[in-house]
């Protein structure tokens, strides 16, 4: 197959075709997250169905959230080295696959496979490409445009979660099943609309990464060592390959990355099981059916408003650079309502909660690739969106199956929701301590070079200049140096 046509080698255009990569990342996470959510609405059904206990019934909802996180780096790796089309459209034909072979099941397990992970592999391939496509075309206005993509979720929830409920009354769960497998197949055509782009921080190769001065000594030996692993391979193209490798995943060393990627673990447990359980408990406190249904349907389209207003405003200049505390006091709010939950018990309370958490949870939801792109860089998004993403795969396979079985241990959801609602609040006050002491750091090693240029006096004698300097390991000077290199650069 010969190779997609790339766009000229340039900047992110903030513009142009990229609108239609947001429209298309917009119609992935509809096809995606929202049908992922309203598989929440099939929950009763399939208990009553095959006969099974809270635990075992929530494995499916699981499956799939797992698949979707934990087969994300491969998404990632099939964009970065085939193309972003192949991928995507591949994961919408085993999406739908999934679903349709899942209107056939006759036990759980078979649920588990069909639509957990077939299914949730179909969703990995799709999703962890378009919204890093969308970050390559977007620079200025990148938190807005993923706002404007990331609402597809919101959307999607409000508009299926009724829909779904309607198939399933007239058609039973398994013809419902089988119409959704039909609808993921528009996956295709958001595919067809990602139109490669090659811009100028992409284009470097690995000859002239070693040229760099910035680059240390050190990496560039093992570079150069890495690139004679096989004579069979000729060595220009396999010094390439190796710096590639290499250089995707650099940005597991940054000390950020890594506090980003713990809080992430926690806000992933926190955030799941209430998608999954949100029905059900409305249903366990009188509400009906389509009530229940209708509070998805709330939380779905206040996503939007959290989405788009989230974006833009953190695209302002004045909240540019605080999109980090933006991130985590949305995090922390939606573990505030997860706390206040098991006290509202009647539709008229359970409608603000749906206002709240919906609004959170769609701005924190947008700030997660704008926030991993300002510590990894655009050049790293794809791969760096792939880790992150594959973080969520654990929390997600884990928490809704903890969360059924302290219900049918404790015999209400009480439990379940403070310990999501803890979780949450840990990953958000975590990360703001990094970031204090990120801060508190920069501002120590800044006063020590400000007290080393204090130090240093200039005096003119006739045409000779003498320079007297203080007493300074020269080390020390290096160090600080460096880091006040590396992080202007960021």
């Amino acid at each position: 197959m010969a190779s997609p046509r790339r766009a000229p080698c340039t900047s992110p255009p903030d513009g142009g075709w990229g609108w239609m990569i947001v429209a298309g990342c917009f119609l992935v996470t509809i096809c995606t997250r929202a049908v992922t959510r309203c598989i929440s609405i099939f929950f009763v059904e399939f208990q009553a169905y095959f006969g099974q206990d809270y635990a075992r019934t929530a494995w499916i909802h699981s499956i799939v959230d797992c698949a979707t996180m934990l087969c994300a780096p491969l998404g990632s790796l099939i964009s970065n080295h085939v193309s972003c089309q192949v991928g995507i459209i591949l994961g919408g034909l085993l999406a739908s696959t999934g679903l349709i072979l899942s209107s056939f099941a006759t036990s759980l397990e078979h649920l588990y496979l069909s639509l957990g992970v077939l299914t949730g592999l179909g969703f990995a391939l799709c999703y962890s490409p378009a919204i890093a496509m969308v970050g390559k075309y977007f620079n200025r206005r990148k938190a807005l445009a993923y706002g404007i993509a990331m609402s597809g979720s919101g959307i999607g929830t409000f508009i299926l979660a009724p829909v779904v409920q309607l198939l399933i009354e007239q058609f039973s769960w398994r013809g419902a099943l089988l119409i959704l497998g039909g609808f993921v197949l528009n996956l295709c055509v958001c595919g067809a609309l990602m139109r490669p782009i090659a811009l100028k921080e992409d284009r470097k190769t690995a000859p002239e990464f070693l040229e760099q001065d910035y680059v240390p000594e050190a990496q560039k030996q093992d570079l150069k060592q890495m690139s004679i692993c096989s004579p069979l391979i000729k060595a220009w193209s396999h010094e390439c390959l190796c710096y590639c490798s290499w250089k995707e995943y650099d940005f597991l060393l940054m000390p950020s990355f890594t506090v980003l990627a713990v809080s992430v673990l926690f806000m992933a447990y926190g955030c799941s099981p209430l998608f999954v359980y949100l029905v059900p408990y409305a249903l366990s406190v009188g509400v009906s059916h389509h009530q229940a249904a209708f509070l998805m349907s709330i939380l779905g389209v206040i996503d939007i408003v959290g989405n788009i207003t989230f974006g833009w405003l953190t695209d302002r200049r004045c909240l540019k650079k605080y999109r980090h505390f933006c991130y985590l006091f949305a995090v922390g709010m939606d573990g505030l309502c997860c706390l206040f939950l098991p006290v509202l018990q009647n539709f008229p309370l359970l409608v603000p909660f749906s206002f709240t958490f919906g609004y959170f949870d769609g701005a924190y939801v947008t700030l997660i690739p704008v926030v991993t792109a300002d510590v990894v860089g655009t050049s790293s998004l794809s791969s760096a969106l792939g880790v992150v993403y594959f973080l969520h795969a654990i929390p997600y396979l884990v928490s809704p199956p903890v969360a059924g079985w302290l219900v049918d241990t404790t015999g209400s959801y009480t439990a379940s929701f403070l310990l999501c609602g803890f979780s949450m609040i840990f990953s958000s006050t975590l990360l703001c301590f990094a970031r204090l002491a990120k801060k508190i750091k920069r501002t120590h090693l800044q006063s020590l070079t400000n007290d080393t240029n204090t130090k240093q006096h200039i005096w003119t004698n006739g045409a000779i200049a003498y320079s007297v300097t203080g007493e300074l390991d020269q080390k020390d000077v290096e160090f600080l140096a460096a880091d006040t290199n590396s992080y202007s650069n960021r």
